[in-house]
């Protein structure tokens, strides 16, 4: 296996999750390399589901799980995760990268804040403190999993930080009282419960890779939220592409083979900004993907928007990321319909049509989809490629010329083993 990545290739959401705990039967290590407790995946093995938004999915397969150094860790959230993982009876082994930055309460209180001044123009973050958090990185004043160690130079950190916010939430007006102490001796007992995880995981995983142990790289969110490449500014604080694969976890670009991006056989996303393929939820076609699909935010149980598949943001994935197989997800979730549509390029206001993502995000919004018309199917087989009905295939045969990438894995439903391979 060497080291592989899964990434979405869409707004998030995709099932990155199912698919990260399908290929981790054949991993040592399964890594998350960017984002924080904004991502939500859900596993389903059996009777059992499991909810992670810190932990790395493989940690429900018993892998080792590493969260690497370009996350930011609620630590609050990450030993609920810890703890609660323990209590269903799942061993796992699992270590926390000490560059990674921490989020604090003030972060949370900050994002509240920046988005109530926003108004009309708010991002629709998920208010878990995920960007302010990533600001201090970028300004060079946050807090690391590796100041948990050293309580001194944790209080002194977490005092000037203090003094800081605490003008900030004055600027925009909001009352809150941020008490350092009380932060810190918050911070120290979850330290005792993270103490143990907390090591250098970028020389781990060199280490790893030069002994041939095999590696998962589990990316959170998808590639059209990507903090360069998405539908800026409606997007998140961390490079969710190949990009930040690397830099995330402390290995070179040159150490990741395989790329596979998860597709969602349809599309959807939470929160604010263009979205070209979008159906009204309310009735017919989009109403269907929602409420069959079960469209709702594992982490901010949010309503999600949906709409037919759109190649155009795929492919922009494929092409960012060097994806070189594709998993797709919820395929049961279009059974039904009598046919099925794929967005193959856009119209722009000026009568031209092009198959990329307009990088001005005014001119992604006035885009309009042209589509491709598929048969729909009723089944979905007995689990195998060729169990599948000839409209289900000839669906993601298109995909797959589409694309020039291979199809992996397709998914036919929640669980585990309802996965067809090819």
């Amino acid at each position: 296996m060497a080291v592989s990545a899964v990434v979405g290739t869409q707004w998030g959401d995709e099932g990155k999750g199912k698919i990260v705990d399908y290929l981790a039967e054949r991993a040592k290590y399964v890594v998350r390399f960017q984002g924080g407790n904004n991502a939500g995946h859900t596993i389903v093995v059996g009777d059992d589901t499991f909810k992670l938004h810190l932990l790395p999915s493989g940690c429900v397969s018993g892998k080792t799980g590493i969260v690497g150094n370009g996350c930011v860790v609620d630590p609050f959230v990450l030993v609920e995760e810890v703890e609660g993982l323990k209590a269903r009876g799942v061993e796992f082994d699992l270590f926390l990268s000490d560059r990674a930055h921490l989020i604090l309460p003030y972060h949370k209180l900050l994002d509240g804040a920046e988005e109530a001044f926003k108004g009309g123009r708010a991002v629709g973050t998920t208010g878990r403190g995920i960007g302010p958090c990533y600001q201090d990185k970028a300004s060079r004043t946050g807090v690391r999993a590796g100041d948990l160690l050293h309580p001194e130079r944790l209080a002194e950190r977490v005092n000037d930080n203090v003094a800081v916010k605490q003008a900030i939430l004055g600027a925009y007006g909001r009352e809150d009282e941020l008490d350092a102490e009380e932060i810190v001796n918050d911070l120290m007992g979850a330290a005792e419960v993270l103490r143990p995880f907390i090591t250098d995981t970028a020389a781990l995983l060199q280490d790893a890779v030069d002994g041939g142990d095999g590696v998962l790289l589990e990316g959170a969110q998808g590639v059209m939220l990507d903090i360069d490449h998405g539908t800026y500014p409606f997007v998140t604080s961390s490079n969710v592409a190949s990009g930040g694969m690397a830099s995330g976890c402390g290995l070179a670009p040159r150490d990741v083979g395989d790329v596979i991006g998860v597709v969602k056989a349809y599309t959807t996303r939470v929160g604010a900004g263009p979205f070209p393929s979008e159906l009204p939820t309310d009735a017919g076609v989009g109403k269907h993907l929602a409420e069959v699909g079960h469209e709702f935010g594992t982490t901010t149980g949010r309503p999600r928007r949906c709409g037919w598949l759109d190649l155009v943001v795929v492919n922009h994935a494929v092409r960012l990321c060097g994806v070189t197989h594709l998993a797709v997800t919820k395929m049961d979730v279009l059974a039904g319909l009598d046919e099925v549509q794929v967005c193959t390029h856009y119209e722009l206001p000026d009568g031209t049509t092009t198959n990329r993502v307009p990088s001005d995000p005014e001119l992604f919004a006035a885009a309009r989809p042209v589509y491709e018309t598929f048969e729909g199917w009723s089944e979905l087989g007995d689990g195998t490629w060729q169990g599948l009905p000839a409209t289900a295939r000839t669906y993601l045969q298109f995909l797959r010329e589409k694309t020039g990438a291979q199809i992996k894995l397709v998914g036919i439903g929640p669980g585990r083993s309802e996965t067809v391979v090819r």
